[in-house]
C-alpha cells in the first residue's frame, strides 16, 4: 500500500480521501481551512500541520483544490518536500495554461505528473464511482491506476499532458448547455399547457433525449434521484458550473475556437449565481427562466 500525501479535503476532496484509506493506504492529509481539516480528523482521517508535513515521504501526492493559482502555489513551492520518484496527481479542475505550469514544473524536477479531474460530484467521491479524466504519460497513468480504482469506477486516459483537463472542460460546457436547452424546453412546454409528465415521456424517448433530461432533470417530480427533488440541494453547484463554463470560454479563446452556445451558458450562469443561487445544483438554473416556477419555490421554501 502507499503512502498518499492528500492536499485539499473539502467537499470532494474528504470522500475521496476516505476512499483510499478505507483501500488500506496511509493517507495524510492537509487543507488550509481549518474547519475541514476539523472534519477529516473526525472522519478519521491522519491531519497534517502543514502541506509540507503531508506529502514529506509520500509515494504519491494528490491535489484537490479549488483553482490553477492554488494548485500552483502549493505544488511550486520550492520548499515542499517531494520526495525523488514521488508521482503527483492533480484531481482539481484548473484552466489550462496552469495545467501546463503544472507539468512543466514537476517535469524539470525529474517527478512524474498527472492531471486527472473528475465526474461525478459529491455522491460519486462518497460511493467511489467517479469518472477520472487522465493526462499524462502512459507509464505515470499505469502507476496510478491502483489508487485511481480506489476512488472511481471510470478511468479514461485521455492522452498526453493537460488531456485531462481538455476533456473535462469541454464535458462541463456540453453539460452545462445542455442544462439550460432541456430547462428552456420544459418552461416552454409548461407556458404551452404541456403537461410536464407527458413531455418528459415524450422527450425522454425521442430525439430531445439527452442526460440532462433523462437523468438528472430540472424539474421535481421527473426523475425521483435529482436534485430536483431535494430544492436544488446537493448535486453540483451552479457557481461551480460557472467556474467550468469560464475556464472553457477562456480555452476556447486561446484556441481561436468559436464556442458560442457556450459563451451564452456562461452569462446565463452568471446571472443565475448573481441572483443568490450559486450554491444551488445547477439545474435550478430552470427557475431563472421560468420566473413563476421561481416564485412557487420561494414560497416552498418559506
Amino acid at each position: 500500500m502507499a503512502i498518499i500525501g492528500f492536499i485539499g479535503v473539502g467537499n470532494m476532496g474528504l470522500p475521496m480521501a476516505r476512499r483510499l484509506q478505507d483501500a488500506g493506504h496511509d493517507v495524510r492529509c492537509f487543507d488550509a481551512s481549518a474547519a475541514a481539516l476539523g472534519r477529516a480528523e473526525q472522519a478519521g482521517l491522519r491531519a497534517s500541520a502543514s502541506a509540507a508535513a503531508a506529502v514529506d515521504g509520500a509515494d504519491i501526492v494528490i491535489t484537490m483544490l479549488p483553482s490553477g493559482a492554488h494548485v500552483l502555489d502549493v505544488l511550486l513551492d520550492a520548499a515542499l518536500p517531494l520526495r525523488d520518484g514521488a508521482l503527483v496527481i492533480d484531481c482539481s479542475t484548473i484552466d489550462v495554461a496552469s495545467c501546463a505550469a503544472f507539468h512543466e514544473a514537476l517535469g524539470r524536477k525529474g517527478l512524474a505528473a498527472l492531471d486527472a479531474p473528475v465526474s461525478g460530484g459529491v455522491a460519486g467521491a462518497a460511493a467511489g464511482t467517479l469518472t477520472f479524466m487522465v493526462g499524462g504519460s502512459a507509464a505515470a497513468y499505469d502507476r496510478a491506476q491502483d489508487v485511481l480504482r480506489a476512488m472511481g469506477k471510470t478511468l479514461v486516459h485521455a492522452g498526453a499532458a493537460g488531456a485531462g483537463q481538455a476533456a473535462k472542460i469541454c464535458n462541463n460546457m456540453l453539460a452545462g448547455v445542455s442544462m439550460l436547452a432541456v430547462s428552456e424546453a420544459l418552461a416552454l412546454a409548461r407556458k404551452l399547457g404541456l403537461d410536464s409528465g407527458k413531455f418528459f415521456e415524450i422527450a425522454s424517448k425521442s430525439s430531445g433525449q439527452c442526460w440532462a433530461l433523462t437523468s438528472y432533470a430540472p424539474e421535481p417530480g421527473l426523475v425521483p434521484a435529482a436534485p430536483s427533488n431535494r430544492g436544488y440541494e446537493g448535486g453540483f453547484a451552479s457557481e461551480l458550473m460557472l467556474k467550468d463554463l469560464r475556464l472553457a470560454q477562456q480555452a476556447a479563446s486561446a484556441g481561436q475556437s468559436p464556442t458560442p452556445l457556450g459563451a451564452a451558458a456562461a452569462s446565463m450562469y452568471a446571472v443565475h449565481c448573481a441572483n443568490g443561487r450559486a450554491r444551488l445544483d445547477f439545474s435550478s438554473i430552470i427557475l431563472l427562466l421560468d420566473p413563476s416556477r421561481a416564485r412557487a419555490d420561494a414560497k416552498e421554501t418559506t
